[in-house]
């Protein structure tokens, strides 16, 4: 995962490979400024689930305007 910050917003950023789809991550903003990703390719049995954990200093984001997309298997929140 590779994480930019700026003075007015974060950027992350992962290349989850291109068999990965929209419908096959969950992203769930958490209590305590946390960002918790899951990438899951169902259908296999190795090398299928990616989880990560980003934990923010209090108060530096607004996770209800965070927005995400994945474009040819990176996904950028």
């Amino acid at each position: 995962i590779n994480i930019q910050s700026t003075r007015g917003q974060h950027i992350l950023t992962v290349d989850l490979g291109p068999k990965f789809q929209s419908d096959m991550v969950t992203i769930a903003a958490k209590k305590g400024d946390r960002l918790d990703i899951v990438a899951d390719l169902w259908y296999l049995e190795k090398d299928c689930h990616l989880e990560w954990r980003v934990q923010f200093p209090p108060d530096d984001v607004d996770l209800q305007s965070a927005r995400a997309k994945i474009d040819s298997g990176q996904l950028s929140i």
